[in-house]
């Protein structure tokens, strides 16, 4: 009789752990998801030139350094004082367009679909620094101007981010991803968003002026950026 009452005590003494363990489960609210590393920031990439310092003395004159005009999101980037003129083929003129800095070791110019229409260049969707077998224009500055055999480009769109945040995301450098873009009226999802992941890079996203005017960034009410699913194309 005695082994049985012990047997019940300790039978008790389970089911209550378990049900306790239950209760606890459905009481605790859940663990709020995890958030990225950094907040994350949609700016649109209007054309813009990046130019060698030889090109540089060439527009601006011996010596010629760039100047900052305003400091961009990643570090160390910055919006010039300097601008250019653009010369394409139909012989029309695209003036004012800005030089980014610092300089590089070459030039290369990127443009909006839109632009690049207006000047009768047939531009490739390229990542920056691939410029083989692009298409160039004639570049005009208050110095000189020069001939840029190569280098005109409409920009992939791109995310920069660092390596933490590349591991919220689940993504790897050249991964692509979609750009959701909500909006009252004309929301919108932007699609091949490339990744680019480097220790210095602050989460930002990048579009040119006709994505971001498609979508009328300024209005949009939320953003969210999600792998891929492959519904449409890169490029």
């Amino acid at each position: 009789m005695a082994a049985d009452q012990a047997v019940t005590e300790l039978d008790r003494a389970r089911i209550e752990r378990i049900v306790a363990q239950i209760v606890r489960e459905r009481l605790t609210p859940p663990a709020p998801p995890p958030v990225p590393r950094s907040p994350l920031v949609v700016n649109i990439s209007v054309r813009h030139m990046h130019i060698t310092p030889e090109h540089l003395e060439t527009l601006f004159g011996p010596g010629a350094e760039l100047t900052p005009q305003r400091w961009l999101y990643q570090e160390g980037q910055f919006a010039a004082e300097q601008t250019v003129d653009l010369v394409g083929p139909k012989r029309r003129l695209l003036a004012g367009v800005r030089i980014l800095g610092p300089a590089r070791a070459q030039s290369q110019i990127e443009l909006a679909f839109s632009d690049a229409i207006m000047l009768g260049i047939d531009v490739p969707v390229r990542m920056s620094g691939n410029i083989e077998g692009t298409p160039g224009c004639i570049v005009m500055g208050p110095k000189g101007h020069l001939v840029l055999e190569r280098g005109v480009i409409r920009a992939q769109r791109h995310v920069h981010m660092s390596p933490a945040d590349a591991e919220y995301y689940g993504v790897q450098h050249g991964d692509a991803m979609d750009l959701i873009v909500e909006h009252p009226t004309c929301p919108l999802t932007i699609c091949g968003i490339v990744v680019r992941v480097h220790p210095r890079y602050k989460l930002e996203v990048h579009i040119d002026s006709d994505e971001g005017n498609a979508c009328d960034l300024p209005g949009a009410t939320r953003m969210r950026l999600v792998r891929s699913d492959n519904r449409c194309r890169t490029g």
